[in-house]
């Protein structure tokens, strides 16, 4: 990845996470103890690649980073709401996350179930405010249908469905299409949205698919380069354990192929997305440049 897109994205990090606390604000009169296990796990940093996907499609898009934010801010709420409560003893059971104590371990259980309930709720609060009606009800629509039933949450009790069984390489597919790509797909599609804003005329419906597309090959290898990091990575590098998925008999990418073939199959999709991308020219450069983010992370 290029000095300059690094640089870039390391810029707009700071401005979603300053976004994320005044966007707290609209919870400013909830119980203390709620709000301290909210900004807890939601400021404890991490690689805010969810939100920077909404701004760089905003950007593919024509749209302005300063319009393209309370998406931002609500997609990456719901993310830190799912890994609160997929950290929780009943799911997979982990105690350090984004290289801390998990919020339940941090805050206990209950509140920490309650703190992930208020960041999805207030998430959609974010869109509701934060955009003039048209826009607002399509990125609700997006965030819904990717963090819901057919999407993540779908996609993470298919997870633990599969948990100790043999299974299909087609099978780990689709629970990670869920699970994890149906989420990135919700980002672009949201940045598309707020970029053609309120107008009843906006850019070639064949942006939207060609974002969505580029989506699924995006979300795919990201989620073999997360089972990768599980087999090779360490605690200090990813801020969460290491070698679970082995210990709870889960699904994964090395599982079925070896981390060489795996590591082959995550270049061939990120190859994959940029050709999706082709269509929209220079203003999908960064886009098409976040690709090597993927190959390259170690958390």
């Amino acid at each position: 990845m290029s000095d300059e897109l690094r640089h870039y994205l390391s810029e707009q990090r700071v401005v979603v996470d300053d976004h994320l606390e005044r966007s707290l604000r609209l919870a400013a009169e909830c119980p203390p103890s709620l709000m301290e296990a909210m900004r807890y796990s939601l400021c404890a940093g991490g690689k805010r690649l969810r939100p920077l996907l909404v701004l760089l499609a905003s950007e593919a898009c024509g749209g302005e980073t300063a319009v393209a934010l309370p998406a931002a801010c609500a997609v990456e709420m719901v993310h830190t709401y799912s890994l609160i409560h997929d950290d929780l003893p009943a799911m997979d059971d982990d105690d350090l996350r984004r290289g801390q104590p998990t919020c339940h371990k941090k805050f206990g259980e209950a509140l920490a179930i309650l703190a992930g309930d208020a960041l999805l709720t207030l998430a959609f609060q974010v869109l509701a405010v934060g955009y003039p009606p048209k826009t607002g009800v399509h990125c609700c629509k997006e965030l819904a249908i990717g963090a819901g039933a057919v999407g993540m949450v779908g996609g993470q009790v298919e997870d633990l469905a599969w948990e100790k069984r043999s299974g299909k390489l087609s099978d780990l597919e689709h629970i990670h299409a869920c699970k994890t790509g149906a989420l990135f797909r919700a980002c672009l599609r949201m940045g598309f949205w707020v970029a053609r804003g309120e107008k009843s005329e906006g850019r070639n419906p064949e942006v939207l698919e060609n974002l969505d597309a580029y989506g699924r090959c995006f979300g795919q290898a990201f989620q073999i380069t997360d089972d990768l990091l599980d087999v090779e990575g360490n605690a200090e590098q990813t801020g969460k354990r290491v070698q679970k998925d082995a210990t709870r008999g889960k699904l994964t990418y090395p599982s079925f192929l070896g981390s060489a073939e795996s590591r082959r199959r995550a270049e061939d999709l990120c190859r994959q997305a940029c050709t999706h991308l082709a269509p929209l020219g220079d203003t999908g450069r960064r886009l098409t440049a976040l690709v090597q983010l993927v190959l390259e992370r170690d958390r």
